[in-house]
């Protein structure tokens, strides 16, 4: 089984893995659009994390990890934990470098979860994380990871980047 990491996972996947490639999921893009009130803010001031958005023609980089067998039950109940604010499994195919992987698990958060923010703009986004704070550390934190993440691999990803900026 693989799984698709695209925030978080990327820079600190907590999970035992087989393998580890980079990956592109196709027609979805990276938004700061949820809530978090268990990882990066708390109940009284929530932080801001990302979530995969529908998007024709784009492209979003990340990370993919192979978990093996005997070990998926494991690694799906503790990600259920941790994506446990609003994001479900989608099952997506992926893009490599050293070929497709048909099938994937991705957690994303829609609009249908009670803490989903939807498109606010990155300058509203960016008041919220200045001064965010939760049990994972400060929100700031978390963008600028993802952001050196996103460099360290070439890969450049606007959202992200004007957040960064903004910052």
């Amino acid at each position: 089984m693989w799984i698709f990491g695209y925030g978080s996972l990327i820079f600190r996947p907590s999970f035992p893995y087989e393998e580890r490639r980079e990956a592109w999921l196709r027609d979805w893009s990276r938004r700061f659009w949820q809530s978090s009130t268990d990882h990066r803010g708390v109940p009284e001031a929530p932080g801001r994390v990302v979530t995969l958005v529908p998007e024709p023609g784009a492209r979003c980089w990340g990370m993919a990890y192979r978990i093996a067998s005997e070990r998926v039950a494991e690694v799906l109940t503790h990600l259920d934990w941790r994506e446990q604010g609003g994001y479900e499994r989608h099952p997506v195919a992926l893009e490599t470098r050293e070929g497709p992987i048909p099938q994937a698990v991705v957690y994303l958060a829609g609009p249908s979860n009670p803490q989903y923010v939807g498109p606010l703009t990155v300058a509203e986004i960016a008041a919220v994380v200045r001064s965010a704070h939760g049990p994972s550390g400060s929100n700031r934190e978390y963008v600028q990871r993802l952001a050196e993440a996103l460099a360290q691999a070439g890969e450049h990803d606007a959202h992200v980047a004007e957040l960064l900026r903004l910052l």
